[in-house]
């Protein structure tokens, strides 16, 4: 994975990708927590706790999928991961990506660059397709942007399927070969 980029999120700081830690899981859960009381792109209703979410990565790298984080300087800016589209062994060669970025973030070519390498990665460990589910579907057009400029295409919307903040959600459906 190429540890640094050309893009900056300031004149001077360069953007550093990296495989996540433990040790990044406390911004990481603040950074999702925001997503899960503000936005759209998560339907969690109330946001998973430090424990909860240290489970999660965890069992994401006890199957070998990328888990990686996007930061200047000292700031961590935000994190994606790739996990199982569904649990039927014929699903095994496809993924689901997750982004979130820390509102400072968004905007400056920080979730291209995690997503590129989550691309990257999961190339390399010889994934065939990844699907994006993204949450609030047209109504959130920065992720759909997002992956459209990463290659993905829209394949369908899934209509009023989430509830949350007084009013029901969709999910736009987006693919990428591998």
């Amino acid at each position: 994975m190429s540890s640094t980029s050309s893009t900056d999120v300031s004149a001077v700081q360069t953007i550093s990708v990296r495989p996540a830690a433990l040790s990044d899981l406390p911004v990481i859960v603040t950074i999702y927590t925001q997503h899960v009381l503000f936005g759209s792109a998560s339907f969690e209703i109330d946001p998973p706790d430090l424990t909860e979410m240290t489970r999660r990565f965890q069992a994401l790298q006890d199957v070998g999928m990328p888990y990686i984080v996007a930061e200047a300087g000292d700031k961590l800016l935000g994190y994606a991961y790739a996990g199982p589209h569904r649990a039927r062994p014929a699903y095994r060669n496809t993924v689901e990506d997750s982004i979130y970025l820390d509102t400072a973030a968004q905007g400056r070519g920080v979730g291209t660059l995690l997503l590129q390498a989550l691309i990257a990665e999961c190339q390399a460990r010889g994934f065939k397709q990844m699907v994006a589910v993204v949450g609030g579907g047209h109504e959130n057009p920065g992720s759909a942007k997002l992956h459209a400029r990463c290659g993905f295409r829209e394949v369908g919307v899934l209509e009023s399927v989430g509830y949350k903040f007084g009013r029901w959600l969709d999910c736009l459906l987006m693919q990428r070969a591998l």
